[in-house]
Order: C-alpha cells, then structure tokens, then sequence
C-alpha cells in the first residue's frame, strides 16, 4: 500500500503534464519547445488551480513570488512553472481525500444528487431551499462555503469534493448535527 500512493502520485502529475502536450498542439506549436507566452499561461492556469484548492481546503494561498511577465530569464519561467505544476498536484491529491469522505458519501446517498439542474431530466433536487448532494441551504452556504458560492453559484453547482471540503468545514464545530436523520442512517450519530 505504501508504494501504491507515490505510484498513483507519478500517473496523476504524468496525466497532468502531458494535458499542457495536447494543449501546446492543439494551438498550433509544434516545437517541443513552448513560447514564453504559453509559459506564463500554463504558470497562470496552475497557479490559479493551486489557490482554488488551497482555498476550497481552506488553507493559506502560497504567496506569488514577484510578476513573471517582465523577466526575461527563460530558464527562470520554466523553473516557476514546474513549481506552480508540482504545487498543483500535492493540493490535488490533498482535496481528493477529505477526512470524512465516506461519511459524506453515505449522507448524499440519502440527501440528493450531487449536481442537478432545475428542470434537469430525471433530477429528484429541482434547486432550493437546499441545494447538492449534502443538501446545504443557503444561509449554512454563506457561512462555510462562500467563497464557492460567489465563485460557483449554489451547491448544486460544486463538485462533489468541494461540497465535502465544506461540509468539513462545518463539522469542525458541529459535526454531523446539520444531517441528523440521514447521519443516524449513517450510523454516525
């Protein structure tokens, strides 16, 4: 189990590289090489990716050193690049296991459907007073999630790892009391 984790480490920063491959291609580039505009691109998407998940977890923003825009050193873009990519991938592979993570999942299998759109075909959750697959109004929203709800709309609009990140938020201070009855369901109160 313990050469299992680094391992899976390796494919999802591979997949991830090789994503800014098919990236370059698709614009056109056909050098191996990028240009210093897609350097600070890519730096700009992985950067903006590790302070969205930093934030979601709620964790401190890594601060940017200063603006690349006006250095000319290559080797220096390339370098902060791989630093923001590496940077990426540890907050990734930290958001995708929130502690409780299989409480939340027995919650929502009694609450709703993670995403759902009003008027959507088949949904049981048509939108408000509560919204995702954790069922969260809006008031406990604003409180635990706001970031997610100015940035993304409502819950039913977060993915699933961003609405546990907030449900664990909440259970800091309240634990599983905002579901009681599909948690006594659960087994967890």
């Amino acid at each position: 189990m313990s050469t299992r984790r680094p391992l899976l480490a390796t494919l999802a920063l591979a997949v991830a590289l090789g994503a800014g491959v098919e990236r370059a291609v698709a614009e056109g580039v056909t050098s191996d090489e990028p240009t210093d505009a897609q350097i600070l691109r890519r730096i700009a998407h992985w950067r903006k990716q590790t302070w969205h998940w930093q934030t979601v977890l709620g964790r401190r923003r890594t601060r940017a050193s200063e603006p690349v825009r006006g250095v000319a050193d290559r080797q220096y873009k390339l370098w902060l690049l791989q630093v923001w990519r590496q940077r990426a991938g540890w907050i990734w592979l930290r958001a995708k296991h929130p502690a409780h993570k299989r409480q939340w999942r027995c919650i929502q299998r009694y609450e709703g459907p993670w995403r759902s759109y009003p008027g959507g075909p088949g949904l049981l959750d048509s939108g408000g007073p509560y919204y995702g697959g954790l069922q969260m109004d809006l008031e406990f929203q604003r409180t635990y999630g706001a970031y997610l709800l100015h940035k993304k709309g409502t819950a039913n609009r977060w993915s699933p790892l961003e609405q546990m990140w907030v449900a664990e938020r909440a259970y800091k201070t309240r634990g599983f009391y905002p579901w009681p009855t599909t948690a006594a369901y659960c087994g967890l109160i």
